[in-house]
């Protein structure tokens, strides 16, 4: 048995695991992160599962706070690093069956003469809507994402003082297809931003989470890829943490969080092996491993289990299909618009906003739909992705983790049809993706999620639902709201806290910051300036 010390022991080499021990590094603190996996990135992964030289994102694809994000300013990612991330012109191509397009531009001029196809009312709706969101980005929505929460009748009673955070508070009780319908009349664009508003768990029909909805329309022309794939961010993220003499385990899996006295002391891994911690475990897994798991109840407030017990996870997954490919998609839809070779998500298989909803309640009934996904072939944007003239592709759909017949363990007996009718819907609309052009492919169902990510619970992409009594200050509930646990110096900074999933490193940076509060460290960043602006503004 090994017996080593540090002064902070992190559990989970994911992308918020990894923020938060590259900050805590750099503050000059010694960090120990164990990680499972032999691979760190959680999922931020980019793997060779095809063939050598295709290079496929298997869970994460899209950034989606990229310019807002602290960490890759504070760790200089991009200046003493090589992060580097592509911002495609042609963010969204909504295809339909009789070669009709939608694109969603990263100008937005662009986008609206697209819309405006289809309905001139509803491109001076998009322009309108889009100003208001960017200003409500900038002002409350990306700074909310990097500091921890408040209390809710706190926070409404700051959005209150300012007509644009009133503006999206009222929102708030509405579902979103109640705000997208009421913001378009064309079917086919409400279609097209009903999915960009739920694409990432906002379920269509649920009131409380109407305030997201402004976000995910904004981040809908502002996603990128990163050079390279998505593996590289956590790769440089690695190298930050061993730069500041931290240390980093692969192929370790924790048995126990070590609590003495109410107070978290260290950590035994499986074999045996005991690593101490002087001053504070941070766990970035999901909350039954963490307190259930590797501390247990009985050693818990049984007020805190019992919320615990309470939390929910999504009722659904994706189920992905990755390609490899001799050439890229030509789209049939290109004969009247171009740009949707270029796009860097392609929307197949919904005609109508009935269609998208049609499929949304298949899944809550456990059953797979009729084939229809989102497409994306990263290495039309980034050659580094697969070997000279080769692509690489994937199409990602909404999936239940348990069929209605068969439950989960279906997956390995459906997963190679379900794949094929993916393959011969992209045909319909790429005539040139066929079995002459297609190499081989990798199929990930929600199982295969969970088997492979065991904190993603039911093969959950955000460790956790979101609900109106999960997110921000309950997220993952009021015992845990700023990161602090009622374990003394345990600490929480996993996408089941705030802000969230999605790879915005929210979790990893607001733990960072309480962690170097409630430890008395003296921190060697400073808040970004929009967040400075917002408290200021008086709306934080």
């Amino acid at each position: 048995m090994t017996r080593l010390n540090y002064d902070v022991v992190v559990i989970g080499a994911g992308p918020n695991g990894l923020t938060t021990a590259a900050y805590l590094a750099k503050a000059g603190l010694r960090v120990f992160v164990a990680e499972k996996r032999y691979e760190i990135g959680g999922g931020l992964a980019t793997e060779e599962v095809t063939r050598p030289g295709f290079w496929h994102n298997t869970h994460a694809v899209y950034h989606m706070m990229a310019e807002y994000a602290p960490i890759f300013p504070d760790l200089e990612l991009s200046t003493s690093f090589d992060l580097k991330f592509i911002y495609p012109p042609v963010q969204f191509a909504c295809l339909f069956s009789d070669g009709e397009s939608i694109c969603l531009y990263s100008d937005v001029e662009r986008t609206c003469e697209s819309i405006a196809r289809f309905s001139k009312k509803d491109a001076d709706s998009y322009r309108e809507y889009y100003q208001f969101t960017q200003e409500a980005m900038d002002l409350f929505l990306a700074p909310a994402t990097y500091v921890n929460a408040l209390p809710s009748l706190e926070q409404v009673a700051k959005m209150c003082t300012h007509p644009l955070t009133t503006r999206v508070d009222e929102m708030t009780g509405e579902t979103p297809r109640q705000l997208v319908d009421a913001l378009f009349e064309n079917d086919r664009v409400r279609t097209l931003f009903l999915h960009t508003a739920c694409m990432w768990g906002l379920e269509h029909d649920l009131e409380g989470l109407g305030y997201l909805v402004p976000l995910m329309i904004n981040r809908g022309s502002n996603f990128r890829l990163c050079e390279s794939g998505s593996h590289h961010i956590p790769h440089l993220l690695g190298k930050v943490v061993m730069k500041n003499k931290g240390m980093i385990w692969g192929g370790f899996r924790v048995k126990r969080i070590i609590v003495e006295d109410g107070e978290a002391k260290g950590v035994e891994l499986d074999n045996g092996d005991i690593i101490e911690a002087n001053m504070a475990v941070v766990s970035s897994v999901d909350p039954d491993q963490t307190f259930l798991k590797f501390i247990g109840e009985e050693q818990l407030d049984p007020e805190f289990v019992t919320r615990l017990k309470q939390y929910k996870w999504e009722e659904w997954s994706l189920f992905v299909t990755h390609l490899a490919l001799h050439e890229r998609p030509s789209f049939t839809a290109a004969a009247k618009n171009p740009d949707v070779n270029d796009a860097m998500i392609s929307i197949i298989g919904y005609d109508t906003e009935a269609d998208l909803i049609e499929h949304w309640e298949a899944v809550r009934r456990g059953e797979i739909g009729k084939p229809a996904f989102t497409a994306c072939f990263p290495s039309v944007h980034d050659p580094t992705q697969a070997p000279p003239g080769k692509h690489t592709g994937l199409l990602t759909s909404f999936a239940p983790y348990e069929l209605r017949d068969g439950g989960a363990e279906a997956w390995y007996r459906v997963r190679q049809e379900h794949a094929q009718r993916s393959i011969a819907k992209l045909s319909e609309y790429a005539p040139n993706i066929n079995a002459d052009t297609i190499i081989e492919k990798y199929l990930t169902s929600p199982l295969d999620i969970e088997n492979k990510f065991p904190d993603m619970v039911r093969g959950s992409i955000k460790q956790g639902a979101y609900y109106p009594l999960q997110m921000g200050y309950m997220r993952p509930n009021e015992y845990c709201w700023d990161h602090s646990t009622p374990v003394k110096n345990l600490f929480i900074c996993g996408a089941n806290s705030h802000s969230g999933g999605m790879a915005t490193y929210g979790p990893g940076y607001c733990a960072a910051n309480t962690i170097a509060e409630a430890l008395n460290i003296e921190k060697w960043w400073s808040e970004p300036e929009y967040i400075v602006r917002a408290r200021e503004a008086g709306v934080l």
